[in-house]
């Protein structure tokens, strides 16, 4: 039944697409968690879910996000976690819905909005970008172009009170410049989801990086997914 099925979208760059280590027990599906693959067919969902940047991509949020929601919800709902984000895109190429490492972003997110639609409900947007942004020159933008896209998705969903759940950017940059910008990329994170009742910031200022100081690890991958179901859970399924 569709309403048994709970439907979220993965979207952004490479922290949502995951870099961290996949481990065996990550491999193991379980019956209640189910994704598609590159020919949106149905399968068990297990690590890494996405699938656009195969040589990249590795342990993300989605399957402890996963989890944890089906944990603390009624047994006969299904999750569905749909992997859309693609490492290093900008808001803009979101916006211009842009052929970026071999993706054309916004037409995939529709596609997905549309196949959570026909078999389920969509219950909420997983977003983590900003990286790409955190320039001089992209900075004065963001919070206009962020407020633009979300209502964009949302119109396209046909849910002008769709959740969309927004991670912060990591606080362990090793370089002053780029720390100082991830900063102001949070502050107007926070700024655009206070003026919305349906955004929700989701904090990551104590998670850890891989040896690259881009990614968070997959130790921290786990504990962003379990704060975004814990934010979902304690604030949209009541």
């Amino acid at each position: 039944e569709k309403d048994k099925l709970w439907v979220f979208i993965m979207a952004g760059q490479s922290n949502m697409a995951g870099r961290g280590i996949v481990q065996p027990d990550d491999t193991i599906p379980q019956s209640n968690i189910i994704t598609i693959n590159k020919k949106n067919e149905w399968i068990y969902a297990k690590d890494p879910l996405h699938f656009y940047q195969p040589k990249l991509t590795g342990l993300d949020c989605g399957m402890s996000f996963a989890k944890y929601v089906a944990k603390n919800i009624s047994n006969d709902i299904t999750i569905a976690i749909l992997p859309t984000a693609v490492g290093g895109s900008s808001i803009n190429y979101w916006l211009n819905d842009s052929l970026f490492n071999g993706v054309q972003l916004q037409s995939n997110l529709f596609e997905k909005i549309k196949l959570a639609q026909q078999y389920g409900v969509l219950k909420g947007i997983l977003w983590h970008q900003g990286e790409s942004d955190a320039t001089k020159s992209n900075i004065p933008f963001y919070a206009n172009n962020l407020k633009e896209l979300f209502g964009i998705i949302r119109n396209k969903a046909g849910n002008q009170n769709l959740p969309i759940f927004v991670g912060e950017l990591g606080a362990y940059s090793v370089k002053k410049e780029t720390k100082k910008n991830w900063s102001i990329i949070n502050k107007i994170i926070h700024k655009v989801a206070n003026k919305d009742l349906n955004i929700y910031v989701i904090q990551t200022s104590d998670l850890t990086p891989n040896n690259d100081n881009i990614h968070f690890d997959a130790d921290s991958q786990r504990k962003l997914g379990q704060r975004y179901a814990e934010t979902f859970l304690n604030t949209t399924n009541k």
